[in-house]
Parts: structure tokens; sequence; C-alpha cells
């Protein structure tokens, strides 16, 4: 099979990435596929990573539009092969770097979906039931809407980053960056009853490893939730109210971002609470604010759309 296995110098670059930058398990994964698609499209083209040019690239980018691929996509994977082959310049490993002058990939501006809050509150609404199984769904939709976590963290949350007293928690986003944020009344509930009645009901005689016995949120075996099954959790209840596709944790996420701001919140507190490095990434849910401004705007005043 073509591109099974990497060239040493992917290899080093990831393995520089995890030691020397910091990046999670799950960065490193899409930087392995993306490394791996392109190492697969020079196979197939008899072209050799040491020696690709920039029209080399450039076919690649060409190829990667044609197959239809979205892009979004393309931008994410030529961003990954620009820092493979900087990182090999770097490293004496080439002379040149064949991306240095590859035009990047225009990806269309898109502005978040959020739930509203009356979708929100029906969706929190949806799970009923005393069962642990119960108990920690409501939780995680809780705490997901309550901080704006990404669900890896949410997954990756142990006991002793709760501060539950102060209604506080720690978490670790990407590059390992720390953040404290505060939950509400509402998510400090649910959390409680899932902690206090419902988690020891899952926790295994013999834990498997020993992360797991730290992990706040468990699965029906007793071992940390993966991401995927949280993924599903959020899922069940979507689906259970009609949202559907409209539904991910990720929109949780831009639901939590979206609501603060419509109601006062400072766009500095929005971006420390979802750690975003940029001040920009945090900006666009303004325009989200924006937008349902004058939406409600619109409908509401009498001569709005009188010309």
């Amino acid at each position: 099979m073509i591109a099974e296995l990497l060239p040493l110098e992917s290899e080093e670059f990831l393995s520089w990435m995890a030691t020397e930058r910091g990046r999670s398990l799950n960065t490193l994964a899409a930087y392995r596929r993306d490394l791996t698609g392109y190492q697969a499209w020079l196979q197939s083209s008899n072209l050799q990573l040491q020696s690709a040019t920039r029209a080399d690239l450039d076919a690649f980018v060409g190829a990667r539009r044609a197959s239809g691929a979205a892009p979004s996509s393309v931008a994410r994977q030529l961003a990954a092969i620009r820092m493979l082959h900087r990182f090999m310049v770097e490293e004496g490993l080439r002379a040149d770097d064949p991306t240095a002058d590859v035009a990047g990939v225009r990806v269309p501006a898109g502005i978040p979906h959020p739930l509203s809050e009356a979708e929100v509150g029906q969706l929190l609404n949806a799970v009923v039931g005393t069962d642990p199984v119960s108990l920690r769904d409501l939780a995680l939709l809780e705490f997901l809407y309550a901080t704006g976590a990404r669900i890896s963290e949410a997954c990756g949350l142990s006991l002793g980053d709760l501060d539950r007293s102060e209604r506080l928690v720690r978490l670790f986003g990407k590059g390992a960056k720390e953040r404290v944020v505060p939950f509400g009344r509402s998510a400090a509930a649910a959390m409680d009853t899932w902690l206090g009645d419902g988690r020891q009901c899952l926790e295994p005689l013999r834990w498997a490893r020993r992360g797991d016995q730290e992990a706040v949120f468990l699965n029906t075996r007793g071992a940390r939730l993966s991401r995927q099954a949280a993924w599903a959790v959020v899922k069940k209840y979507g689906d259970r109210v009609g949202l559907f596709d409209r539904l991910s944790p990720h929109v949780l996420r831009h639901s939590c971002a979206t609501h603060l701001l419509d109601h006062g919140a400072d766009l500095r507190i929005v971006q420390e609470m979802l750690g975003h490095a940029s001040i920009s990434t945090t900006q666009v849910y303004t325009k989200v604010s924006q937008e349902r401004l004058w939406q409600v705007y619109l409908q509401a005043h009498p001569r709005a759309e009188q010309r």
C-alpha cells in the first residue's frame, strides 16, 4: 500500500512537534493524516520529499482542489506541509523550502451558527432519568455549555481540576495552555449530582488505567469517556429534540460565547474563557451578535422596513 509509513524526516518533525512544541495527541494525529496524504501523492507522482519543487506543491494543491476537497481541508493540509518543509530546512535536511512562495488557499470566512437560548434549554431538558448514564450526560452537556470547553478538554478533565465550592475548573487547551474558567449554578448542580450519586455506579472494581480513576466523566465500562463517546452523547440528545446536524460539541462552544456577548460580556473575558490565542478568533462571535441584533430590530421596530 502507498505511504503506509512516513519518511524519517516526517517522523522526526512529528516528534519535534510533540516534545518541543507541546502539541496534543489529537493535533499530532491530524498532522500525521495530512502528511500521509501528501506522501501518498508524492509517491503516486514519482516524486521525493527531499526534491519536491514549488511547481510540485502547486500541482499538489491543484489536485486536492480538483478532488473536491473543502478549501479548509486543503488549507489545513498545506499548513502542515509548510511546517514540515520549514523544519527540514532548519534541521539541514533540505537546502531550500519549496513551500515558501506557494500561494495560500483562501477559506471563505464562516460565521458560527449557535443555538438560541430556547434551543439550549430544550436540549438540556431532553435529558431525563436518574440512572448514572443520564446523570453523566446531563452533567456533560451542562458543563460544555457553561464553560465553552472543547470536547477534548472536557474528556481530559480530572477530579483535581474541579473546584466545586468556588465553581471553577482548570482546563488544558491547545498547546497544553492552562486556563481557569467559572461555571454557573445549573452546571454545578448537575456536576454535583453526577459526582455524588452517579459516578461511583460506573466505577469498576479494578481500574484498568491510573488516569481513569481521576477522570470526571466515565463510560459504562469505568474508563475515561472518549471524545467519540462524548460526541455521541451530544448527538443523541440533539437528535432527540430535532437539532440533528445543527448540533455538535463545538456548536455548544459557539453558543456559550455568543450568549455571553449577547448579555454584555467583555470580548477579552470571552477570549480568556475560550482559550483563544488571538482576539481576532473571538471577534467572529461579535458578528453573530450583530446579526441577531439586526434580526430583532427588523422584527420589532415599527419603521425598520419603511422607506
